[in-house]
């Protein structure tokens, strides 16, 4: 293990293009800390290497919390409104220079400079929302049923918060767990995805550069399950917050709570997006490509699952499949969907639509990796639609997370509502209907943990509460104020008065 000190962010686009040529390696109180082996962090665009990503292995992962537990003690000491105020800093140097985060998001994840510059908007919104918690951190008093005695609850923060982030939206999935952690004045150990480590280690270098005590903020950077073992089953970490596959939260859930450690699990979705025969069928079928095949599928909250009553199957189908087909993939801001993030996941992909094919499934369109000139070298995934798929199948329980959707046909309403319901997943859904009736009860049958009425089973806001019920989750919901109840504890006061002492 090397550290080696690391000068102030310089965030100019040569060096930005310099820096994502060299080494980038684990960022733990405030120094760069070198692991062993290496590997390639590359352009999904095209396949080139954009920087050599050091791996950090358990001594570097213990190290990190350590160094994190040290630093809380004063973290924690700075008053709330104060860390807020730190906070803020933070989100207004992000928004100072958009360009340069929003150029490094485009590079290593594959997506246009104008989808990227509206991640990093989304990062700083969220980034706001939650540095205002610092002067919003409620307790409550409440009587007390004892003569002469006072109660009443405070917040107070977790200790040391590992926070394991996926590679899908490298900027808003940092603000989105790191924020409120801190604002709490819990010490952080960043755990971001190997696919996209460079976006972590540029927003955590500008927290310290707004205030933020180095140790406070620290990111490990390696293969999970070389660093993930030793983060999680770490005796001084005291609550763990992960986003990412239903079966990697399972392994989690069981190490963490063999030391009943404090969870927070935000997990897969197989989102189902029902149109009725009432529906605007060309409303939804925009709504339906954009749930599916924006960026690239790879939302947890993307719809896989397309549900339409009978009586429109044919029309909707029609013009389902055309908007598919014209979508432009690429990285130019005209572009609609870029590539996924990795080989790896692609292949795994094509795998599982070469076994649905197999199965009986049709493809409609789609359903094979991109040869075309500029897209070939890149990890690019046409936009898929299956027909002909039933709801037990593989392909219908197992989140791919990339462009593809599969049709089902439903007899009816409750058909449509009972199919929606028989995944195993619980995230997102979405209706398009033009009936008051049908939408009020949809919300209020679907098991999911949002529903949305006339629109795509994406776009939740940094002030609303996000999760899932089933395999979706363990019912903790980030971000929203609700957060705040991951990262805290509460602590019961009682005050006993003597009026005889008076």
């Amino acid at each position: 293990m090397t550290i080696f000190s690391v000068a102030r962010t310089d965030l100019t686009s040569r060096t930005i293009a310099e820096r994502t040529r060299a080494r980038v390696s684990s960022l733990i109180g405030g120094k760069s800390v070198s692991g062993g082996a290496a590997r390639p962090v590359l352009n999904p665009h095209n396949g080139e290497t954009i920087a050599d990503l050091g791996l950090a292995g358990a001594e570097e992962a213990g190290l990190a919390v350590r160094t994190a537990e040290a630093a809380q003690r004063a973290w924690v000491g700075i008053p709330a409104v104060a860390r807020g105020a730190i906070l803020h800093r933070a989100a207004n140097l992000i928004e100072e220079r958009a360009g340069a985060l929003s150029e490094i998001v485009a590079r290593e994840a594959g997506k246009s400079l104008r989808e990227a510059l509206g991640e990093t908007a989304a990062a700083v919104a969220c980034a706001r929302f939650f540095a205002g918690e610092g002067q919003r951190l409620f307790g409550r008093t409440m009587p007390s049923g004892a003569l002469h005695k006072s109660a009443m609850t405070v917040r107070q923060p977790c200790g040391v918060a590992v926070l394991i982030i996926a590679a899908n939206t490298p900027a808003p999935n940092f603000a989105w767990k790191v924020f409120p952690a801190l604002v709490c004045g819990n010490a952080v150990v960043l755990k971001p995805s190997e696919e996209t480590p460079l976006a972590a280690d540029w927003m955590a270098r500008v927290l310290i550069e707004a205030g933020v005590p180095a140790g406070a903020i620290n990111v490990v950077q390696g293969l999970g399950e070389d660093v993930g073992p030793s983060l999680i089953s770490h005796p001084s970490v005291d609550v763990i917050s992960f986003t990412g596959s239903t079966r990697v939260g399972r392994l989690i859930a069981e190490a963490a709570g063999r030391g009943l450690k404090k969870v927070s699990l935000e997990l897969g979705g197989k989102n189902a997006f029902v149109v009725c025969d009432d529906a605007d069928l060309d409303r939804a079928a925009q709504w339906a490509a954009a749930s599916a095949f924006s960026n690239a599928g790879q939302r947890c909250a993307a719809a896989s699952r397309i549900i339409v009553m009978r009586d429109v199957y044919e029309a909707f189908t029609e013009k389902f499949v055309a908007r598919a087909r014209a979508l432009r993939l690429g990285i130019d801001d005209e572009c609609d969907l870029g590539p996924v993030v990795s080989e790896r996941q692609l292949n795994a992909m094509l795998d599982a639509i070469a076994r649905a094919a197999k199965g009986g499934a049709r493809i409609l369109t789609g359903g094979m990796r991109a040869r075309d000139p500029g897209l070939a070298d890149g990890f690019y995934m046409t936009p898929t639609i299956l027909e002909g798929v039933c709801q037990d199948t593989e392909i219908s329980r197992t989140e791919l997370f990339g462009p593809i959707a599969n049709l089902y046909r439903a007899e009816s309403y409750s058909d449509a509502l009972a199919q929606m319901n028989a995944s195993p997943y619980g995230l997102t859904a979405a209706i398009h209907t033009t009936s008051w009736d049908r939408a009020w009860t949809f919300t209020k049958e679907a098991h999911v943990g949002v529903a949305v009425v006339n629109g795509g089973t994406f776009g939740s806001e940094p002030h609303m509460p996000f999760g899932g019920v089933r395999q979706s989750g363990n019912g903790t919901r980030e971000p929203g104020t609700e957060a705040i109840d991951v990262y805290t504890e509460l602590k019961d006061i009682y005050l006993l008065t003597d009026p005889e002492g008076l």
